[in-house]
């Protein structure tokens, strides 16, 4: 059977590259987890690529996703955000980011880091899915079940199953390139 990369990178090259390079790679540093979690929660209701082209407007325009950062906005950067077209201009969703970065704050207040707490949910070591189809891929599981169970708890907003799903195959703790893709063993041979 030859090889062919996950039907769903098609269509533009920024996809493509994506797919690649990151989706599916194991991802542990604490604020770069953030940042992926933020871009999921704000993918609700459109298309990652819709997100994926915003993405550096995102991290120019929320500082880098540095938590402590976010956390202090107040109305004025609020309104700005929300008057700027490089991001998806949804007051919900900005609301969510600070309330998302507070909660961070707390989460790891006491050293815990962030990583550790996410990667619980698949046992700190990435699952090793074999899927031959698109139509096998789930759109939630019982560990995305318990993560977004966990980061609700924790006040954390926009972090539904199925959102939490989508960040853990982002974030490489589920390996959901299908067998044919090349990369469903590239990002094997990386666990």
């Amino acid at each position: 059977m030859p090889m062919e990369p996950c039907p769903w990178c098609t269509g533009f090259d920024l996809y493509r590259t994506y797919h690649d390079t990151e989706w599916g790679v194991p991802l542990r540093d604490d604020r770069a987890l953030f940042e992926l979690l933020i871009l999921e929660g704000a993918q609700a209701g459109l298309s990652w690529a819709t997100v994926l082209k915003k993405r550096e407007n995102y991290r120019r325009l929320f500082d880098g996703f540095e938590p402590a950062v976010i956390a202090r906005y107040g109305d004025e950067k609020v309104a700005a955000l929300l008057a700027d077209p490089g991001i998806i201009r949804n007051r919900a969703k900005v609301a969510a980011t600070i309330q998302n970065a507070r909660s961070f704050l707390a989460l790891t207040a006491d050293g815990k880091s962030f990583s550790d707490f996410l990667w619980q949910f698949v046992g700190a070591t990435p699952r090793q899915n074999q899927w031959t189809t698109l139509a096998e891929v789930p759109a939630k599981t019982a560990a995305s079940n318990a993560m977004s169970k966990a980061l609700g708890q924790a006040g954390f907003k926009f972090v539904g199953s199925t959102i939490c799903y989508a960040f853990m195959q982002a974030a490489g703790m589920v390996n959901d390139h299908l067998t044919s893709c090349p990369r469903h063993a590239e990002v094997a041979d990386l666990a």
